[in-house]
């Protein structure tokens, strides 16, 4: 590591300074981050009442919203760090003239200045588009649908469904094709059927007839184009399954041959489709929704071949907006940004091209970032987090009075498997075969697509590599992988608030403790309980046990549904993995923490109880300001509650919390000791 060299040549500087007859020079300082920015808190708010603004709310009243921005938070303010850091990075490779052919500085530096070249690609317009529409309008027959949806797909632009391949989820030694619903523009199935958002429905028919007129549609035209589409669209979402309904992968696991799925859709040729999209001979796959696929084979039958083509032409538009010239781009963020986040300006062109060449060339920028970016001695301090939470939840496990002793040494077992990620891949992605000319950022952009669509498909029938990311390095994030029962947690993440390398253990146990005991958990939320130590969907609970963690995790649904934030209700069953994490998480580092000796010694920082400056910390992490169209969206959307919830209402379910900060019965965090959720 770059860091580790750094410190070594250092101290050899420093020797060689003292043999010389010279006068030392002043080291530089070290900045060092407080623990708990003690200016952030807003201690005349009663912990008892409201414990998320007690901890932020100097913190939000001084840190509004970017205009920007929808939400903006701890995260946001690591990632624009992080922002920095790889811009440095990217402008380094950007003006590098001489760069190989080949090289990963060319493809940085071409990807990232095709997209900043706003006068080439004002001058095109559309007409990148216009090549995709020449084969949509070549669709003569319905029987042709297969092959064309194929290309596309293939190429980045959705329609009708999803397939792809993954992780078998009752044998994940191996990957297999999956077929899941899709086809829809709006943010969620229900947009298109409740009542409630019937002018979104109209804003939304407004803005495809926008996109339509830019790209060379009279008006009168387009207008029509955008009603037959939404009425296309909803056909789509009233078969769609729930976003709570999807999260059950029971529901979601239908093995299939091909021969079955022909048979129930038979007016779409899917080995057509496959080979077309760039799959090998598929003989079995999942069908994720088979209702869905079967109500799309007849929906596509009993709708007029011209609105099935000016669809696919919207997808194709809608696919690319973010690609193209500057009124496609406003047009977009018009309604996807100003109309349903409530954003006021679009982000610098820069910041966008920034991210998408970070995103596309995830892991080449990934590399030069952990060499510059993150040390040794930090993933070492992590892996001594882990490797306490794993005993703290393994503690825990055996102790629960509801489990039995058969489950418990089975979910032992699991948590035993567990494989731990931290920081960066052993091995990094190999971008050879991803070509990058500095002519086209709409080209780069599909050629990434297609680039990653090879890998996908050449999967299939191979062996899985367990070494394999899903994040890049510089994702301020986390993730836990049921079918590899693996917690990976990127370099990114490991900064303050959530990891303080000068913070005291309480500060780290209550940020980056509680993310990691977070990701445990996912191990064993309703979602991940169903996965065993291999990653397999294979029941391994008592019939008695699963009962009394349903019973369990029913409960902490019903205290996240009665829970609003601004007004915006909580649906505790979307959101009740994330919850039962968030809570999981909290208990596991708790006990972990108990474990140092810092808490054995119990010595108060800064006015604050150890145990107190563990909360605080929590509390801190989540800290946040969000848009109501932002909130609106989040709590039908997302499967993570709001901020205020996460702390407020998480905490509420936690006895030590209470004894912390002497919560007293009547206080709005109380909640009766009979009405707390117990899990994990």
């Amino acid at each position: 590591m770059k860091k580790r060299n750094f410190i070594a040549m250092t101290i050899l500087c420093t020797m060689a300074a003292g043999c010389a007859e010279k006068q030392p020079t002043e080291q530089p300082k070290k900045e060092v981050t407080p623990a708990i920015e003690l200016s952030n808190m807003d201690t005349n708010v009663n912990p008892a009442d409201d414990f998320f603004r007690y901890c932020n709310n100097n913190w939000l009243t001084n840190n509004p919203i970017p205009e920007e921005y929808s939400t903006y938070g701890a995260f946001t303010e690591i990632d624009l760090h992080n922002e920095t850091l790889i811009q440095d990075i990217i402008n380094e490779a950007a003006q590098d003239a001489h760069a190989e052919q080949g090289s990963m500085s060319q493809k940085i530096r071409d990807f990232y200045n095709a997209g900043m070249d706003t006068v080439a690609i004002d001058e095109r317009g559309y007409t990148e588009l216009m090549p995709y529409f020449e084969q949509i309008d070549n669709l003569n027959d319905k029987a042709a649908l297969a092959a064309l949806l194929g290309d596309m797909h293939k190429n980045g632009f959705g329609g009708f469904f999803y397939a792809g391949p993954s992780l078998d989820p009752k044998n994940a030694s191996q990957y297999i094709m999956h077929l899941y619903q899709g086809g829809l523009s709006l943010t969620d199935r229900d947009d298109y059927l409740k009542e409630e958002t019937q002018e979104m429905r109209d804003k939304y028919v407004e803005h495809v007839a926008n996109m339509f007129e830019l790209t060379g549609t009279d008006a009168e035209t387009a207008q029509a184009k955008a009603k037959a589409i939404l009425a296309l669209e909803t056909q789509l979402a009233k078969n769609s399954m729930s976003r709570v309904e999807r999260r059950d992968p029971d529901k979601t696991y239908n093995m299939r041959t091909l021969v079955e799925l022909q048979k129930t859709t038979p007016n779409f040729d899917w080995n057509t489709y496959f080979r077309n999209a760039g799959a090998p001979t598929i003989e079995n796959l999942n069908v994720g929704m088979p209702d869905f696929i079967a109500a799309m084979d007849n929906i596509v039958l009993n709708t007029d071949l011209e609105t099935i083509k000016d669809y696919l032409r919207w997808k194709v538009i809608h696919g690319s907006a973010s690609m193209l010239s500057s009124d496609l781009v406003a047009e977009n963020f018009n309604f996807y940004g100003k109309y349903l986040y409530g954003l006021e300006v679009q982000q610098p062109r820069w910041r966008r091209v920034l991210n998408a060449t970070s995103d596309c060339l995830g892991e080449a920028i990934g590399q030069l970032y952990v060499e510059k970016h993150f040390s040794a001695e930090a993933k070492a301090r992590m892996l001594e987090l882990v490797g306490n939470l794993r005993v703290a939840l393994g503690e825990r496990i055996k102790n629960l009075d509801w489990m039995s002793d058969e489950t418990k040494a089975k979910a032992l077992h699991k948590l035993d498997c567990f494989n731990v990620k931290i920081g960066y891949p052993n091995k990094w992605k190999d971008y050879t075969k991803f070509e990058v000319a500095p002519d086209s950022y709409f080209q780069n952009f599909h050629k990434y697509i297609a680039f990653e669509n090879a890998i996908d498909m050449d999967r299939l029938g191979k062996p899985i590599d367990k070494e394999e990311w899903f994040m890049t390095p510089q994702t301020v994030n986390a993730y836990y992988s049921p079918e590899m029962n693996e917690i990976v947690f990127p370099a990114a993440i490991l900064q303050p608030p959530f990891f303080n390398m000068d913070a005291d253990d309480a500060v780290n146990y209550g940020g980056i403790g509680v993310v990691i005991g977070h990701e445990m958990t996912h191990g064993f939320d309703d979602q991940g309980c169903k996965y065993d130590e291999v990653g397999n969907l294979n029941n391994w609970w008592t019939d008695e046990d699963a009962a009394k963690f349903n019973e369990r995790t029913a409960q902490l649904a019903k205290l996240f549904s009665e829970f609003d934030v601004r007004g915006y209700q909580i649906n505790g069953q979307l959101t009740l993995g994330e919850n039962i994490a968030d809570l999981g998480g909290l208990n596991v580092a708790w006990d972990a923490y108990q474990m140092t000796d810092e808490a054995k010694a119990n010595q108060s920082r800064d006015g604050f109880t150890p145990a107190q400056r563990f909360f605080i910390s929590y509390g801190t992490i989540w800290r946040n300001n969000s848009r109501d169209k932002y909130l609106e969206r989040q709590v039908v959307t997302d499967v993570h509650s709001p901020a205020e919830a996460r702390v407020n209402r998480t905490l509420g379910s936690m006895p030590h919390f209470y004894e912390a900060f002497d919560i007293p019965e009547g206080t709005k965090m109380y909640i009766a000791p009979e009405e707390r959720a117990a899990i994990w």
